[in-house]
């Protein structure tokens, strides 16, 4: 049917108009949630401060109040509540008073509108801003991401530069200022990067299992698959399970659970050779685990790296960090051999080649 309309510049000058309606208003949605949902966390911080300040212990009232409401806001509204984000919600309110806004006696009616407009980076973005501690540096990086368009990650870099204290030394300010607004190639954020912004899938509680790649997607869906095929000892947790280290966030490809090692397992896929950076990565993520998904009762989780670099896949346990060398036997003889699981990466990996080329015709 699509042959019926031929190409011509009638069409293009239409086509490119509705891309560019489309993506206007994708970008647009997406800054609305993040408005949205910065004014809330404001109002949020606001509340908890006055109830705060309402306490006899403040220090000891406080703490207990958060880790309450962390508790409960978790269970009624999912992932996004926890003590941390609590925290940084009230330290966003100290922040940034914002007296201007007038609230309702009760506080049940603020208009979010307005706190909205008050705010117009998005939420990450003041996260950001919040580990700047001095005031007049933090200022500085809102007014300038404002003036420039600095996205969160031109932000961050611009932070970890030193940027203000190296203007604060420079003898030409207004060169420095220039080169500031000029962003960097791939720095800009697309309407779909910014609707995956772990905060933003936070607030409106939303899984977000995806890979960065065609490849990733296929080969981490097969392995989920081929580990439950081993046996009833691999029950499935997730995929794709997102976790926050300080301000910054990884995913989990796969999370099971071993049924008769009674752990769970992190695994991680990674498309190319094994590195020393994958090992201590997947520490990280187990000292992770262990403090937030380790249940009562159950054995310290392990790492299972996969690196499937083509013509080469590897797989690594993580075992080093557990408490003795008698449960790292017992997990050694009752885990899947590594050679097994690499030998099924490699398999995998000619049978997405094949199932590619004949896609394509049979090209390469």
């Amino acid at each position: 049917m699509s042959d019926l309309i031929p190409a011509s510049p009638e069409y293009s000058a239409v086509h490119s108009e509705i891309v560019l309606l489309l993506d206007t208003a994708r970008l647009a949605a997406a800054r609305s949630v993040n408005a949205v949902m910065t004014a809330t966390y404001w109002e949020i911080g606001r509340r908890i401060v006055e109830m705060d300040q309402g306490g006899q212990d403040r220090a000891a009232y406080g703490d207990a109040l958060i880790e309450r409401l962390a508790g409960d806001l978790t269970k009624r509204f999912g992932r996004g509540f926890s003590r941390q984000n609590l925290q940084q919600m009230r330290s966003f309110y100290l922040a940034w008073p914002i007296e201007t806004i007038r609230q309702t006696v009760s506080g049940e009616s603020s208009d979010l509108s307005n706190i909205a407009a008050t705010f117009p980076l998005p939420w990450s973005a003041y996260v950001r801003l919040l580990s700047v501690k001095n005031e007049a540096a933090r200022r500085f990086y809102e007014t300038e991401a404002l003036r420039c368009g600095w996205s969160v990650r031109q932000l961050d870099r611009q932070v970890n530069s030193q940027f203000y204290e190296r203007i604060a030394l420079s003898r030409n300010k207004a060169a420095m200022l220039q080169k500031a607004e000029q962003a960097e190639s791939g720095d800009s954020v697309t309407p779909e990067q910014a609707l995956k912004d772990p905060f933003v899938l936070e607030f409106l509680n939303l899984k977000d299992e995806y890979s960065e790649s065609e490849l990733e997607e296929a080969l981490i869906q097969h392995l989920a698959d081929f580990l439950m095929e081993l046996g009833d000892d691999f029950a499935f947790v997730g995929r794709q399970r997102r976790l926050r280290l300080d301000d910054s966030w990884f995913r989990v490809d796969l999370l099971f659970f071993h049924r008769q090692l009674k752990c769970l397992i992190v695994i991680d896929l990674k498309v190319g050779k094994f590195s020393h950076a994958d090992a201590g990565q997947m520490h990280m993520y187990l000292n992770y685990a262990k403090a937030h998904w380790m249940k009562p009762g159950e054995n310290p989780p392990i790492g299972l790296i996969l690196c499937a670099d083509k013509g080469s896949a590897e797989a690594h346990y993580a075992l080093d960090g557990l408490p003795n060398k008698v449960l790292a036997a017992e997990y050694q003889t009752v885990l899947p051999d590594e050679k097994l699981l690499a030998d099924e990466i490699e398999k995998t990996q000619q049978a997405l080649g094949a199932r590619r080329r004949e896609d394509s015709g049979g090209e390469a």
